[in-house]
């Protein structure tokens, strides 16, 4: 369901640093797949073919080793976009979104003077908080990735049916689905604004949009020719089962599943995984071809990044779990370009970046002070090729995840929240498994 929201007013005050007239003031598009893990991506050496996130990279900056806080939708977009870790302000559940009085970098911009405009999922923000932080919010319609079929065809007893992986959707989709069609959306308002500042509109803002889109999140699929893209014979050898010294989650997952454990399965929904990398890579390309159709590439800075990664068949294993912290599940891609970075075709690592450091580096960026307490550091030196002082290198990244049993509430399978308790719906082996071994969910870190 389309959900929007329009705003007249901020009414959370921030200060800027700097006085710039707005005309001065570098726009910003933050594209953002849900669940794309980084050593996927052929920009960091893995087979999905990413042409236009190298195209991004090359013209700017590639972080090696960026690491979220929380291997969970909602829980890694609160820290993102406040720069504290996730237990900071509780926010330790899908469904405890930042709230009206909490701080966002949306909010910032928005106060600061920016034109916000958002299209896409949420996991974000709830409802009272969107009026100070965007102008508008949407997701749109459009072909959903839950009504391909899924591969088992509805058949409960077939081991293939918790397993996320669905059929493909047909290539007329492949600018249809509501991922494309929030992008199309950001494209025809970019047009929009090359037509203001031509008219030379006085009262013409500096913008930032935000797009969070649904792929590769699961079920696992992709319109054609994306599904059936990847060699499954040429895919690197997945991550075996049965590793000793693995969490006891690993098994669970697999058994309140039914996972299938044939390779030959395994490495054909890994495949799909990598496909649909591919999709969002092409839909990444229309965006970067309309900023340089519209001339607005000159005033625009792109960042590229993603809230978590997925098992995506590695040990056997699918989507992700709240206390997993494996780098499958915490590396992230994080790539960024545009007139204020100077660095070109820079590649930031091995030392690794917290995906929080977003906020200051993109505060600072858009000359807004940032008032209130955060962890995190600004990646401007590194952006800009300046050095950092001494003794304030980056040397160590922070994950946590899972819940308390005394806090019940918190996991996703809790009673009181849970209304899909029926076996048909794909989450309710998780949701099961969570209520009957709560400590295969408990809380964890990671240094």
């Amino acid at each position: 369901m389309a959900f929007r929201f329009v705003c007249r007013h901020a009414l959370w005050v921030i200060s800027l640093g700097v006085a710039d007239a707005q005309s001065q003031r570098p726009n910003f598009i933050f594209f953002m797949p849900d669940e794309m893990r980084a050593e996927s991506m052929g920009v960091y050496g893995g087979p999905a073919p990413t042409p236009n996130f190298q195209r991004l990279a090359a013209n700017g900056v590639k972080f090696e080793q960026c690491h979220t806080s929380y291997t969970v939708c909602s829980q890694s977009r609160a820290a993102f976009m406040t720069g504290w870790p996730t237990h900071v302000a509780g926010h330790r559940s899908l469904w405890y979104l930042l709230q009206q009085w909490e701080p966002n970098m949306l909010k910032y911009l928005k106060s600061a003077g920016y034109e916000v405009r958002w299209w896409g999922k949420n996991d974000l923000l709830a409802a009272d908080s969107f009026p100070d932080s965007v102008d508008s919010a949407m997701s749109a319609l459009g072909v959903s990735p839950v009504l391909a079929r899924n591969i088992a065809r509805g058949n409960l007893s077939d081991p293939r049916y918790y397993s996320f992986l669905y059929e493909p959707l047909p290539k007329w989709a492949v600018d249809e689905t509501g991922d494309a069609r929030n992008v199309f959306k950001a494209i025809e308002f970019l047009k929009l604004k090359q037509k203001e500042f031509k008219r030379g509109a006085t009262e013409s803002k500096p913008f930032a949009v935000y797009l969070p889109l649904f792929l590769p999140h699961p079920p696992y699929t992709a319109p054609e020719p994306f599904y059936n893209l990847i060699n499954r014979s040429e895919i690197p050898p997945l991550r075996p089962i049965g590793v000793k010294g693995k969490p006891d989650f690993h098994r669970l997952i697999r058994e309140y599943r039914h996972l299938p454990s044939s390779e030959t399965f395994l490495r054909e929904l890994h495949a799909v995984y990598l496909g649909s990398i591919a999709y969002n890579d092409y839909l990444l390309g229309k965006l970067l071809d309309a900023l340089d159709e519209t001339g607005l590439a000159s005033t625009t800075n792109v960042f590229a990044w993603a809230d978590h990664g997925d098992y995506a068949g590695d040990w056997g294993l699918v989507e992700k779990w709240p206390s997993g912290l494996e780098d499958v599940l915490t590396r992230v891609p994080l790539i960024a370009a545009g007139p204020s970075i100077t660095s070109r075709g820079a590649t930031i690592g091995p030392q690794p970046v917290q995906l929080f450091n977003l906020v200051p580096t993109v505060l600072e960026l858009a000359n807004i002070t940032v008032n209130h307490t955060h962890f995190a550091t600004s990646l401007v030196p590194e952006l800009r090729s300046q050095p950092r002082e001494t003794g304030s290198a980056l040397s160590a990244v922070f994950a946590e995840g899972g819940y308390s049993t005394q806090e019940p509430r918190d996991n996703e399978g809790w009673l009181g929240r849970d209304k899909r308790r029926r076996p048909r719906d794909i989450y309710f082996p998780k949701r099961l498994q969570q209520r009957e071994q709560p400590l295969s969910v408990c809380r964890a870190v990671m240094v």
